[in-house]
């Protein structure tokens, strides 16, 4: 007999709870469709409530613990709110945001995975038409780079204090995720084809391909990862010729995210330069109230990937119902596709979900509703 797909849900701080309600309440209706051979398990932590209480955000074992389930669904990290409350229990972001570094690294979720597609219904933040037209997949290398945490504090809180923060970057973790992003360049033009909506890129010596990559560094002055970046993109895309290629400093990346957003397809960056593209991208493509986020161990089955919204826990409306869950029911949609790479069933409701959230976004596009509201249409249309 088949093993059920298991998910660990932590609902985290903030607004994290309200929007993982909601999700889980789509999870319910979905399974309860389907049949779908798929349970979770609720956990307290990491959070700051659990920190409070045990003077740590989760326990010694929760890795062990995390490691028995397919996949996490997180809601959010950090100040919990509400900010009228001056006598909160309150962390630093170091000890607070410091489970996700811990479970990305423990699990080896090498790639964090963030699309950027402006969809019918979100905010357009850009007024050039064209900004129709965004849809990237920005790809950031997860698991070392600039939060490797390798580094220290000298003579602490004197006038010769000295603060090291050290970068690690392998060729090994190099390659895979440049790799990575070739392969999903091609899956993406393969989806785009099914769907009758081809895009074109044009290569350096003229031709024309149906997808791209980018790759981002900051070579110029970060010059010996800069240049191993540079020297495993050229040498891996010699494989994939039908792929257009593309380098850009990640300052000027910036301005061309906001100039002409719709000129990218697939970006790769590295760990601290993907984290900040991500987010830009979130915002072009219509806010971080909409933006997906996954963290994923493509080449070990026996380590959880992990699912979070791109959103924090926007600790000013936590605990007034008026979170928008959008962004955490888009990654619930994105996690079951990704579990369903075990079970096509699961796949397609993951595929439902995404259609149901996409269909009540562009109808009820720039009206306020609040959080449990926005659920239960969604899970109306579930029920249809």
């Amino acid at each position: 007999m088949a093993q059920s797909t298991r998910i660990a849900v932590t609902p985290g701080d903030g607004i994290g709870p309200e929007v993982v309600a909601e999700a889980v309440r789509c999870l319910e209706t979905l399974r309860a469709k389907h049949g779908l051979d798929l349970e979770w398990t609720r956990f307290p932590w990491p959070s700051h409530a659990w920190h409070e209480e045990h003077g740590e955000s989760m326990p010694a074992d929760a890795l062990a613990q995390l490691q028995k389930y397919d996949a996490i669904l997180l809601g959010a990290l950090g100040d919990p709110g509400p900010m009228d409350d001056p006598d909160r229990y309150l962390l630093p972001d170091s000890i607070s945001l410091a489970p996700l570094l811990d479970m990305r690294k423990g699990f080896d979720q090498w790639v964090c995975e963030r699309p950027a597609r402006l969809l019918p219904g979100a905010r357009q933040y850009l007024a050039d038409e064209r900004a129709k037209d965004i849809d990237m997949l920005v790809i950031r290398e997860n698991s070392e780079g600039e939060y490797v945490s390798q580094g220290g504090r000298l003579r602490k809180g004197t006038p010769d204090e000295v603060a090291t923060q050290m970068e690690i970057f392998t060729r090994k973790a190099t390659d895979r995720i440049i790799r990575y992003g070739f392969e999903q360049a091609r899956n993406r033009a393969a989806d785009r084809v099914k769907e009758g909506r081809t895009r074109t890129f044009r290569t350096l010596d003229g031709r024309t391909c149906e997808s791209q990559v980018c790759l981002i560094t900051k070579r110029n002055a970060l010059r010996y990862w800069g240049d191993m970046y540079t020297e495993a993109f050229d040498e891996i895309s010699k494989e994939y010729p039908d792929v257009a290629t593309h380098h850009e400093l990640v300052d000027a990346a910036c301005m061309k995210f906001v100039q002409s957003p719709w000129a990218f397809d697939v970006v790769v960056a590295s760990n601290l330069q993907g984290d900040i593209l991500t987010d830009l991208a979130a915002v072009l493509s219509g806010g971080m109230g909409v933006a997906p986020s996954c963290n994923l161990n493509p080449t070990d089955p026996d380590m959880p990937s992990m699912f979070e919204p791109t959103h924090g826990s926007a600790p000013d409306i936590a605990g007034q119902g008026l979170a928008d869950p959008t962004a955490m029911l888009f990654t619930a949609a994105r996690m079951l596709e990704w579990l369903g790479r075990k079970d096509p069933a699961i796949a397609a409701a993951g595929k439902e979900l995404f259609d149901a959230v996409a269909a009540d976004l562009a109808e009820n596009s720039g009206r306020r509703r609040g959080t449990h509201e926005i659920g239960s249409a969604i899970c109306e249309r579930l029920s249809q």
